[in-house]
């Protein structure tokens, strides 16, 4: 299983310097296009985004990307959707920050 990211070029930079080898500078008009491509790559089990990147989708596609559970898609920065924690546990079926 594969991270990958994609988004602008700042974004992905981060990314690509702690190792992940999936990642895509995207303009914002291909942005749903190579989302789509990456949701049906067998490799990719998280797909990470910027919040704004998720923003500028349309609302039927991002609640599609918001349900889905393989590949996990996570939005990262100020907008975030959905606590990291149950994206996590959708993922992986347990709950790692549960105690006891």
């Amino acid at each position: 299983m594969e991270l990958a990211a994609v988004g602008n070029e700042d974004f992905v930079l981060g990314f690509k310097l702690v190792g992940v080898r999936k990642t895509y500078v995207v303009p914002d008009e291909d942005l749903e296009t190579k989302i789509t491509e990456l949701m049906e790559d067998k490799d990719v089990g998280v797909l990470i985004l910027h919040a704004s990147s998720m923003a500028k989708v349309s609302a039927v596609f991002r609640n599609k990307l918001i349900d889905s559970p393989k590949p996990v898609v996570i939005s990262v920065g100020e907008e975030e959707e959905e606590d990291l924690r149950s994206k996590v546990k959708r993922a992986i079926g347990v709950d790692l920050y549960r105690t006891g």
